[in-house]
């Protein structure tokens, strides 16, 4: 089976989003615009309020996923379906955009640690004008693998007999939060048609068997297409492991909009500021 090496390693880009959150994109940027079928990915992190208290007010989006997840601090979500929650530390907010929806991400805290990622996922054409769907995966219902060398929370897919509560996805997505331990591996099957990628958050890791350059904190491993991968952790190391099956159809961006077409992004935008987006 063929060994899964490293394709591209890129640091991320520092800039902000809605009312000035600073965060670190690496997916979206002028290094990768996408890597079918994700769209952007972005860490937002700080011990500094200012740096996320004006959080996220009402926005739109279409045609698109975006998974939230918390590793510390409290966001609370609002949004046009009339869904309402506080997301915690662990927690995962999965939601399909579909034809349109308004939401707000603000931070429900006043003063300590921030830390989480976005990740927008694609959408096939004959899913974008699908009614909004929006899934809040508590952190308790995100199962575990632990053992002396590593502790996995499988957000989607299966790992072993330990399977994520995301299941029945169109493009068959992996995520998992992995923590390796110093001089330990860790292995894994994927599936040779996905796209994938480690987003490594703490700590030095050796990927496959080619020498790389190294990485360490905060950095986008871009992986090539193969079955077996190996991951080293050259120190104690946090990284989230993302795979998903290619959607291959156009892109077309505008902004919180992604479509297939130009002419869609027209369309979009003329329906949020004609009032007609959220039905």
């Amino acid at each position: 089976m063929k060994q899964i090496e490293v394709s591209k390693i890129i640091d991320p880009v520092l800039t902000s989003d809605g009312a000035g959150v600073k965060l670190k994109r690496s997916i979206g940027t002028h290094h990768i615009n996408y890597l079918d079928p994700f769209l952007m990915l972005d860490e937002f992190g700080s011990e500094n309020k200012d740096d996320y208290i004006a959080g996220f007010p009402p926005h739109p989006h279409r045609g698109i996923e975006t998974v939230t997840y918390m590793l510390d601090g409290e966001f609370e979500h609002e949004d046009s379906t009339g869904a309402k929650g506080k997301m915690s530390s662990g927690d995962v907010q999965w939601m399909k955009t579909g034809e349109g929806i308004i939401h707000s991400e603000m931070p429900a805290m006043s003063e300590g640690k921030l830390h989480g990622f976005q990740l927008w996922v694609n959408m096939p054409a004959k899913l974008k004008m699908n009614k909004p769907e929006y899934i809040y995966i508590d952190a308790k219902q995100i199962k575990v693998h632990k053992d002396s060398e590593k502790k996995i929370k499988i957000i989607a897919g299966k790992f072993g007999k330990v399977e994520g509560p995301v299941k029945g996805h169109n493009v068959e997505p992996i995520y998992f939060d992995v923590e390796l331990e110093k001089d330990k591996e860790f292995d894994f099957d994927l599936p040779s048609t996905h796209n994938s990628f480690l987003y490594l958050i703490d700590g030095e890791i050796k990927v496959g068997d080619k020498n790389h350059e190294q990485v360490n904190n905060s950095t986008l491993i871009i992986l090539t297409k193969g079955k077996k991968l190996k991951v080293k952790g050259i120190s104690k190391s946090k990284f989230l492991l993302i795979s998903g099956k290619p959607i291959g159809e156009p892109i077309a961006r505008g902004g919180p909009f992604v479509m297939n077409t130009k002419e869609e992004i027209l369309k979009a935008i003329e329906d949020y500021h004609n009032g007609n987006f959220v039905r």
